[in-house]
């Protein structure tokens, strides 16, 4: 061979190695960058993993507090306040149910109605029970929306008086 054809055989050579050694570090490289995209996706998907758990856990809180607020709005006891508002037949029905499975509640609420019951019959005195009817209604509805909120509210009119009187009931 010819000195020319040698020298462009060795500078062939040397690109040839050239080119593997770029196509070799280009290969490290990128495998470098693939590991570390592969550490960011083990990373985010520990913090997937770790944002679930807690979206989970909070979802179970939400779901017991629904659950108790559920059970305090289906109340036994609330349920008789309720009832006990209900003109006689209510009542009635109201006691019989407190008396199966007495509540601190239901028994207030059935005192108050008794109360306003008993008072009922006042209204037919003229004029003077026409003035007690409306102020009865009006203790009536405080009454009322009283037991739908679960608390026991004595009525301004008696209500403390009816607690003390009716302690039986």
């Amino acid at each position: 061979m010819s000195d020319e054809n040698k020298n462009l055989s060795d500078d062939l050579d040397d690109m040839i190695g050239d080119a593997k050694e770029s196509a070799k570090k280009a290969g490290e490289k990128i495998s470098q960058k693939a590991s570390e995209l592969a550490d960011d996706a083990k990373e985010l998907g520990k913090e997937a993993k770790e944002k679930a758990s807690e979206f989970a856990n909070e979802a179970k809180e939400k779901a017991s507090e629904l659950a108790d607020e559920a059970k305090e709005l289906l109340s036994e006891g609330k349920n008789i306040g309720i009832i006990s508002h209900f003109y006689w037949i209510g009542w009635i029905i109201a006691l019989v149910m407190n008396n199966s499975d007495k509540t601190e509640l239901g028994s207030f609420y059935i005192r108050q109605n008794l109360g306003f019951f008993l008072l009922s019959f006042l209204v037919w005195i003229p004029i003077i029970g026409w003035a007690l009817g409306l102020l009865i209604i009006v203790a009536w509805i405080m009454s009322l929306i009283g037991s739908l909120s679960g608390e026991k509210k004595p009525s301004f009119l008696l209500g403390n008086q009816f607690q003390d009187w009716f302690k039986a009931v």
